[in-house]
């Protein structure tokens, strides 16, 4: 790539000046504006104070040696400001990003820098106890979206969801079940939402008038797991495991853990309860482990079923909480490693909830809950590809507002509609050339250097900066970075589409742009596919609808 090239004249410069390597390493980076090249770098600035020299001398000699040693498609230096070294380099670069696009196809943008790193990634988890709420299908997208990103680095990912369903949640939601099949109101701390009354009458109709409340507690569990799977079924999400809470207790891998921090000297007894001595690790405080009438914590299952994950072979651990949990993460960790595991395991990202909008209103009650919106409400409204990614047009960390009004209109404002239209007329680009007897001939045999369109060159840059938003969505947790990247590749192609005739009358023109079309359609599926979107080849339209490219 363009950018290894360049690095290595750079270092081979500095070897040549007798200057040392940068603190911190050589930095390249793409500048915002075009007119300051096509990558600068600060590494002048970087060695002012190690060399005892003025920036600009040392950019000055920098510069005089990458002139001498010029490496490919480098076309000019520029020295910037107090020392930057600006790089333009000739269209040819780019047109070898497009071979490269070819080359790879739909794994174009994948690299290696987590290759065979085993990742067990645990997302949504939601209490078994109803319908999965807006916010946990939030993290249905993110979860998934992520799982493909480190899959793309060369991660082995096993998705799993951690079913809560040995603690008193589980208890207080079997009660409040069998109070409404018995005809009464749930206990004052029960569960109140108007679901309940469905699900009573459902499981009267399965069991009869002579169900037990732990007759309840059971089929109400079996009901919302089987709501949960099949509203992740409806939005595209398989998990390769689902892992029962109940199991650890079964097994006793909840005693085995308290046995084993108690051997470690992290756990003592005060006020009839068992502590955590997890301040020894960070935490503010420590922690309960057993309650003083002899019940487990959450966190001590916690800490048995991340253990569990380690025994089973996976390498890193990251979960995907609710923003609530937060006071909770340095406690697993804590205990974690009281356990023997490394720092900072398990990884958890912390996010945020959804809030529902109509008419400019907020949406605050659901036909199916009467409390809370529901994954399913927002699936019986908008296709899954629109709801996946209105998901992931923001960090999972910010709260976010699900416009219903925008995400069922085909228009501009819709930004899955405007996506996904952009790999379609791609495809219509394909299908018009096949009508036309047009056939792209073999790539090497095409000239690409008529690529000099300021559109194309703006495809083409996109393309090139693809594998390194890979990279950094990768690195930050931050799949809304491939989004933004989509949304951006997208709007190129419609003005492309606009002011380029791909099919004309120069047939060399013609070979080159039908070429950077097939680019293009391999560019956006590949991030499409990593935010687990389709990439229709056709689409419905209302003939009403004029898009911005077309006004």
């Amino acid at each position: 790539m363009i950018r290894d090239q360049l690095v290595a004249a750079l270092q081979a410069a500095l070897d040549a000046c007798g200057f040392p390597a940068p603190p911190g390493g050589l930095q390249l980076t793409a500048p915002k504006d075009p007119g300051h090249g096509d990558f600068t770098t600060n590494v002048a600035l970087q060695l002012a104070k190690p060399l005892g020299l003025p920036p600009r001398e040392i950019a000055s000699r920098i510069q005089l040696e990458l002139e001498r040693a010029r490496p490919p498609h480098l076309a000019g230096i520029e020295i910037a400001g107090p020392g930057f070294l600006n790089l333009h380099l000739a269209p040819s670069w780019l047109h070898e990003v497009l071979l490269a696009v070819v080359a790879t196809g739909d794994t174009y943008g994948h690299g290696h820098a987590l290759e065979g790193l085993r990742v067990n990634l645990e997302f949504v988890s939601a209490n078994p106890t109803g319908p999965l709420h807006a916010g946990g299908g939030r993290w249905v997208a993110v979860g998934d979206a992520l799982a493909n990103l480190l899959a793309a680095q060369g991660a082995v990912v096993h998705r799993e969801y951690y079913l809560n369903d040995a603690g008193n949640q589980l208890a207080t939601f079997g009660r409040s079940l069998y109070a409404r099949y018995r005809g009464e109101e749930p206990p004052e701390d029960g569960y109140q939402g108007e679901y309940l009354v469905e699900m009573a009458d459902q499981m009267r109709a399965e069991l009869g008038d002579r169900a037990t409340e732990e007759d309840a507690r059971e089929w109400g569990y079996r009901w919302a797991v089987e709501g949960v799977r099949h509203d992740l079924d409806r939005i595209g999400v398989h998990f390769d495991t689902w892992f029962s809470e109940r199991r650890l207790h079964e097994t006793g891998a909840v005693e085995n853990v308290l046995d084993d921090l108690r051997a470690r000297g992290f756990v003592y007894e005060d006020d009839g309860a068992t502590w955590l001595r997890s301040t020894a690790f960070g935490d503010q405080r420590d922690r309960v482990l057993v309650k003083s009438d002899g019940a487990p914590t959450y966190l001590l299952a916690d800490l048995a079923y991340h253990r569990d994950k380690f025994e089973r072979g996976w390498e890193h651990l990251i979960d995907i909480w609710g923003a609530d949990h937060h006071g909770q993460v340095k406690s697993i960790q804590s205990g974690m490693e009281a356990l023997g595991y490394p720092a900072g395991e398990p990884e958890v990202l912390l996010g945020q909830l959804v809030r529902l909008q109509r008419g400019g209103e907020l949406v605050r009650l659901s036909r199916r809950s009467g409390t809370i919106v529901t994954l399913a409400d927002i699936l019986d409204e908008v296709d899954p590809d629109v709801a996946r990614l209105t998901f992931l047009l923001q960090s999972v960390d910010t709260a976010q507002t699900f416009d219903l009004d925008v995400v069922t209109a085909q228009s501009m404002e819709n930004p899955v509609y405007y996506v996904q239209y952009a790999h379609a007329r791609i495809a219509s680009i394909g299908r018009h050339a096949a009508e036309l007897g047009v056939e792209r001939l073999p790539i090497l045999d095409v000239n690409l250097g008529v690529l000099t369109h300021e559109r194309e060159i703006e495809l083409l840059r996109a393309l090139a900066q693809y594998p390194e938003v890979l990279t950094e969505a990768t690195g930050l947790r931050a799949p809304h970075r491939v989004t933004t990247w989509v949304r951006d590749f997208a709007k190129s192609f419609h003005g492309f589409y606009r002011d380029c005739r791909v099919i004309g009358d120069d047939p060399a023109l013609t070979q080159a742009r039908l070429w950077l079309a097939e680019a293009c359609r391999l560019g956006l599926a590949s991030a499409l596919a990593i935010l687990g979107v389709h990439a229709p080849d056709e689409m419905t339209r209302d003939p009403s609808i004029v898009l911005p490219d077309e006004a």
